[in-house]
């Protein structure tokens, strides 16, 4: 009998949802920097505690950022850094 925590899963998300968190992710990205903030250290700041008082509500930014799960932005973030090596 085998274990089922041997098992790989597949995760799989849609284009239109991948292409969705990428507009979001640039949206933010740029409401961080235009505020002054450092984008990188504030991203990862949310998607470590899931606080969005690290997302500024300059432009929007904060309401954007919520419409996703934060596991849709790490998959970005991931593809996003493979798709640049």
């Amino acid at each position: 009998m085998t274990n089922p925590s041997e098992h790989t899963v597949m995760f799989r998300v849609d284009n239109e949802e991948k292409n969705k968190a990428a507009t979001i992710i640039d949206s933010v990205y740029q409401a961080l920097k235009e505020k002054g903030y450092n984008p990188i250290d504030q991203l990862v700041g949310y998607l470590s505690s899931g606080d969005p008082t690290y997302i500024t509500s300059f432009n929007n930014a904060r309401s954007l950022i919520r419409t996703l799960e934060r596991d849709e932005i790490l998959e970005e973030l991931v593809r996003a850094y493979v798709k640049g090596k």
